[in-house]
């Protein structure tokens, strides 16, 4: 079983960074594929960023070239940094694990955290 704990969310205006963390316990972290997922008001949870065990990344097109995935395995944390956020980027970020390769899509990925909420004003 692994817990999956968000936090870096906040309030923040047009343009501006934020890095999400996401603390991982009770599994073995390395074979994870990690990914973010988001979650605006009146929509879908939707995709915006996984990272392989293997370390290879994908992103969801509206998120490229402004928000950098990684991983450190040693803390057990992955992360996710925003930049030049826009008020569209504005949902609830959740973090997730899953023990597949296949790490774009939302049924692959077997643990979730409790979310963290990102607002960008304009």
């Amino acid at each position: 079983q692994v817990q999956l704990v968000e936090s870096g969310g906040g309030l923040v205006q047009n343009g501006d960074s934020l890095r999400l963390s996401c603390a991982a316990s009770g599994g073995t972290f390395s074979s994870y594929s990690m990914g973010w997922f988001r979650q605006a008001p009146g929509k879908e949870r939707e995709f915006v960023a996984a990272i392989r065990r293997s370390g290879s990344r994908r992103y969801e097109d509206s998120v490229k070239g402004r928000f950098t995935i990684s991983r450190d395995n040693a803390k057990n944390t992955v992360y996710l940094q925003m930049n030049a956020l826009k008020p569209e980027d504005t949902a609830v970020y959740y973090c997730a694990a899953s023990p597949s390769t296949i790490a774009t899509i939302e049924s692959s990925y077997n643990y979730w955290g409790q979310g963290t909420q990102v607002t960008v004003s304009s």
